[in-house]
């Protein structure tokens, strides 16, 4: 019997890898694209262990190149879903008795996994069926994915830890239980770490897992549950089902062993599962419990100490970098009259070098945005700019679906604060920004606040450390993420947990302990050495002073 109290050390965030020129990593990603490039991968669904086709299928395409299929998926049908709620079910009754230095041990040589043997599988997947660039597939589909795994082995043992006071006689203890059920995991197309943690921050918990991917994520994410399985991970823990959003969930929300949601989507939708759940109530074991990250309208408002540099490449990197496709990517600006001219000008100068294209070209900053309904989406906001009297686009402001989804990086100025692109997320790659008199600072950090519904991401420049703490007070529900003199994407597991509150979400803060307690079910365990013999107490007893 192995009788050691294991302990984990807080591990370092997984280090970056540049893909500069000449150097072996570009090489071997791109051989990866090659390779991935040149098949049509089947994917099942995968319940129970076992991959199951269902006959009915869809396409996985190049968003820079629609009519490159690089794989075919099957897609869930009612039995489907039914089978994975029910090998979830299962498998729980076996993984909540595992210990948890086994289940931290199968999450760390996921990590292992995705740094060393297959980075680039992962990398490569997630650039041609995303639409990411070298740098965000590497920031995203490898080190986030690695830190998540890592940190939240650490965080489990940090967790376990906690345990209330005893006292002489006896013996109290917190038992960390796993939910009593299965979690519904919904996962986004913009980051590969988000579908690897909104399964296995459960799932080192000791819950598990029915899991609807994202359509246009499939190719990643089948790749994440082939290294999950060779990790370990017992069969029937995490239950991979594409297919009807609305189909699998009305299955899911409606189970009477649902036992939580874990969700990152568009607000609309994280709204509905809520208001489903709610008309379930009365038929569920338990309270599910119900995280969600969400919408952002996130901002960058700019003081006037600011450097106009350090404002135009935090702009343009914010607002730019995977064509504006992160829940925390900057899409409203609020920069000072006197600063405008040359943020204006130094932001012109940078996007007249960027150019957008093809993934497997690293030279290009930007790539395609992710499907069709969002080219269209984004370009009706351009559009509707264009024609109004209130804006005008000074950079940018066409685009392209001939053969991808490409919509060139576009700026709107408008005199209204409140402008339809203010206000709306958009999830593209659209900045509006708003112009402030110098005298109006507070006055317009207060119009900044009020203007959204969300409360996601943030940023404030200044070299004025009283205009900062002046905007952090009255910006403190505006944003669960803030920076000071920093663009507002870019949060780094273990160092910047990430969440956000109002339409953003519940702020469970991914990247941190607070969403693993939201996984775990504790039971207060009292032990009583010496039991009481009479039920009478002292106060009892006849007073015979008197």
């Amino acid at each position: 019997m192995n009788n050691a109290i294991f302990n984990l050390e807080r591990p370092e965030n997984e280090h970056t890898l540049n893909y500069a020129p000449g150097c072996k990593e570009r090489k071997h990603l791109n051989e990866e694209l090659d390779r991935m490039s040149s098949e049509v991968l089947d994917i099942p669904l995968i319940i129970g262990g076992r991959e199951v086709r269902t006959g009915k299928t869809s396409k996985v395409v190049m968003p820079h190149d629609h009519q490159h299929v690089l794989a075919n998926y099957h897609v869930a049908g009612e039995k489907e879903v039914q089978m994975a709620i029910d090998a979830a079910l299962k498998a729980h009754r076996e993984w909540e008795d595992v210990s948890w230095v086994e289940r931290v041990s199968i999450t760390l040589k996921a990590a292992e996994l995705i740094s060393s043997k297959y980075r680039q599988w992962l990398n490569a997947a997630t650039m041609l069926g995303q639409g990411k660039s070298a740098y965000q597939a590497e920031i995203d589909s490898s080190c986030e994915t690695i830190d998540f795994l890592k940190f939240n082995a650490y965080f489990t043992t940090e967790i376990y830890k906690e345990q209330p006071h005893s006292q002489k006689g006896i013996i109290n203890r917190l038992e960390y239980r796993p939910l009593e059920g299965f979690v519904f995991t919904v996962t986004p197309f913009n980051f590969t770490a988000i579908a690897s943690n909104l399964n296995m921050a459960p799932v080192v918990m000791g819950n598990t897992t029915v899991w609807k991917p994202s359509s246009t994520s499939i190719l990643s994410n089948f790749v994440l549950m082939k290294i999950f399985k060779e990790a370990g991970l017992p069969d029937g823990v995490i239950n991979f089902i594409p297919g009807s959003g609305s189909m699998i969930g009305k299955l899911a929300l409606g189970h009477r062993d649902l036992a939580g949601i874990h969700f990152t989507g568009s607000t609309g939708t994280f709204n509905g599962i809520w208001k489903t759940i709610a008309d379930h109530m009365a038929g569920f074991r338990s309270y599910p419990r119900i995280v969600g990250e969400t919408g952002g309208k996130d901002f960058i408002f700019v003081h006037p100490s600011s450097d106009p540099q350090e404002v135009a490449v935090a702009m343009v990197r914010g607002a730019f970098e995977y064509q504006g496709q992160k829940c925390s990517a900057a899409s409203r600006s609020y920069i000072p009259e006197s600063l405008w001219p040359e943020v204006k000008s130094r932001i012109g100068d940078m996007l007249s070098t960027v150019t957008v294209g093809d993934v497997r070209e690293f030279s290009h900053f930007m790539n395609a945005v992710i499907d069709e309904a969002s080219f269209d989406n984004i370009m009706g906001y351009i559009d509707y700019a264009k024609k109004s009297s209130d804006a005008e686009v000074i950079y940018g402001g066409t685009g392209d679906k001939s053969k991808g989804y490409f919509v060139q990086p576009t700026v709107i100025l408008t005199k209204d604060p409140h402008f339809k692109s203010m206000e709306e997320e958009i999830f593209g790659p659209v900045m509006t920004v708003y112009v402030y008199k110098d005298k109006d600072f507070e006055d317009t950090l207060h119009i900044c606040d009020q203007t959204s519904p969300y409360g996601l991401t943030g940023s404030v420049f200044s070299k004025d450390r009283e205009a900062l703490n002046t905007a952090c007070r009255v910006l403190r529900y505006a944003a669960g993420n803030f920076y000071f003199n920093d663009k507002p994407s870019g949060a780094v597991v273990g160092q910047q947990p990430f969440g956000g509150a109002r339409g953003s979400g519940t702020n469970d803060k991914s990247g941190s302990h607070l969403n693993l307690l939201r996984w775990t079910n504790p039971r207060t365990i009292k032990e009583t050495l010496l039991p009481p013999t009479e039920f009478t107490y002292p106060y009892m007893k006849v007073d015979k002073c008197h």
